[in-house]
């Protein structure tokens, strides 16, 4: 006879899950700081193919239990946009990474989920009351706020920032359609094969040969990035998005901390008080999208 195995109470699955975001905000901050570190003697868009490559380390035991199963499937032609598109997130993003303070990057890349909303508004005709329409000019004050228009310069790098950001947010509708009919592995596969070879034409006017040492790094942070992105769908997978969604927001904490020991670099005040307004307005959006019964099964998180 079987031994009978209760089922996790939902306060289990709920620190369960509030466990694995805050191991993926972890694991992406130390991948942005190596991102940083690497791209001072590497183009970000050879590392970027790297990302690619050894994040599909991550989903190899996949393969090895379930043979080819994860790439069966009958809707290769929106996996194949959502790999497009995410690769000029990963693109740009890298290339911002390789240029913006660390702190400001990940505010500024909060503000996905923010646009997310807007765009549903438009594909999927979907009703936004006076409050979520409320939160999401919150949000976009607080990127004003870190952007100060008139009193500094629009950098490149904010511009690719919040470009890669809004192509993410697109990212998410399609993964938000692709989520009721693919495993989260077969979305993950997908994204690398699809990414790694467009990444490798963008890499190759750039390419230089990696060190030993580069070498290292390069392959740390595929899998430490690939491992994240496997932590963030098991959160989501443990517990509702309104609850772990707010973990993620940690980042901001851990990429300035870790710029501010590797980098030296010291966020100010607007970045900080911009990136509260957003992260306040995504957790409002975030939780009155869970009243509605519409809560997001999709990484709340901007980074390719």
């Amino acid at each position: 006879m079987a031994a009978y195995i209760p089922n996790p109470s939902p306060v289990q699955s709920n620190l369960k899950g509030i466990l694995w975001m805050l191991f993926y905000a972890v694991a992406i901050s130390v991948m942005h700081t190596s991102i940083r570190f690497v791209s001072e003697g590497m183009h970000p868009f050879e590392i970027a193919f790297f990302r690619c490559v050894f994040a599909l380390i991550t989903v190899a035991p996949f393969f090895i239990r379930q043979g080819w199963a994860p790439l069966r499937t009958k809707r290769f032609p929106m996996l194949l946009t959502r790999g497009v598109i995410n690769i000029y997130c990963m693109l740009a993003f890298f290339y911002a990474v390789s240029i913006v303070p660390l702190a400001e990057i990940t505010a500024l890349s909060f503000s996905a989920p923010i646009f997310a909303v807007v765009l549903a508004v438009f594909i999927f005709k979907e009703k936004v009351g006076l409050r979520r329409w409320s939160a999401i000019f919150v949000g976009f004050l607080g990127t004003v706020v870190i952007l100060r228009p008139g009193f500094q310069e629009f950098s490149l790098g904010q511009f690719l920032v919040l470009s890669s950001a809004f192509a993410w947010a697109i990212c998410i509708i399609i993964v938000k359609e692709l989520g009721k009919t693919e495993t989260s592995v077969t979305i993950a596969t997908y994204m690398s094969l699809v990414m790694a070879p467009l990444s490798l034409i963008a890499a190759v006017g750039v390419w230089v040969w990696p060190t030993p040492e580069q070498w290292f790094w390069l392959a740390f942070i595929g899998i430490i990035g690939g491992a994240g992105q496997m932590a963030m769908t098991e959160s989501l997978r443990s517990a509702p998005t309104h609850v772990v969604s707010p973990i993620d927001f940690t980042r901001l904490i851990f990429i300035a901390t870790l710029g501010f020991i590797f980098f030296d670099q010291v966020p100010d005040g607007f970045v900080w008080a911009g990136g509260t307004l957003i992260i306040g307005a995504t957790v409002f959006i975030t939780y009155r999208e869970h009243q509605l019964g519409k809560a997001l099964k999709t990484p709340i998180e901007a980074v390719p």
